[in-house]
């Protein structure tokens, strides 16, 4: 079973990293990051690269692809988008998450399909078609959704889940000791100060 892991420039890590930590150990699973050409892709951070093994055109039929997002992802990347519409023609699953669902949805795939994406991004997924839901994780047949960045662990737990079973997943889960207790309870706009929600909401539009 191949899982593909898409890169672009300025892509978000963790959205890459959590699926990655919790997918990889599926029982018979190859593991690639693709980029449009091999060699390191820098994080949105510009402070850490990720190395791409293969190149698009090398990798043509993963089992799962995993399609990252970050601050701007480039909706009008010909190469990325054909490579997606490409491999989602035979995947078993195809992932995104945080605002990887926008690539996913200028890819044509999401038209018609209940789809999640980071909360700031959300309202952008009506103009591919998609039916935007908050919740953290959204399946709706192959395609999986994940809400923002963290969100990508819950998304890969739970699709080792249903792959793999509870007991390696629950094993998974174990072994990465994801318990998360944060300091704070401000993990989604609904529960963090209003002020705040507003700021990063003000922020966002004036990109």
């Amino acid at each position: 079973m191949q899982i593909a892991v898409l890169l672009y420039e300025n892509f978000t890590l963790l959205d890459a990293a959590g699926p990655y930590q919790t997918l990889s150990p599926l029982p018979g699973a190859e593991t690639v990051f693709v980029a449009e050409r091999p060699g390191a892709v820098v994080d949105d951070h510009r402070g850490l690269g990720v190395v791409a093994t293969a190149a698009l055109i090398e990798v043509t039929r993963p089992d799962i692809v995993v399609v990252p997002g970050g601050p701007a992802p480039d909706l009008e990347n010909a190469a990325v988008l054909d490579w997606l519409r490409a491999v989602d023609a035979t995947t078993t699953w195809t992932v995104s998450v945080c605002t990887g669902a926008l690539l996913l949805g200028a890819a044509g795939l999401l038209r018609g399909r209940r789809a999640t994406t980071h909360w700031l991004s959300l309202d952008r997924l009506r103009a591919f078609g998609a039916e935007p839901v908050e919740e953290r994780v959204v399946f709706d047949g192959k395609y999986v959704t994940g809400a923002g960045v963290s969100a990508g662990i819950d998304l890969g737990l739970t699709l080792a889940g249903r792959i793999g079973g509870d007991a390696h997943a629950q094993a998974v889960q174990l072994m990465t000791e994801y318990d998360p207790r944060p300091p704070y309870d401000a993990g989604s706009p609904h529960k963090a100060p209003t002020d705040l929600v507003e700021r990063l909401r003000a922020r966002a539009a004036a990109r």
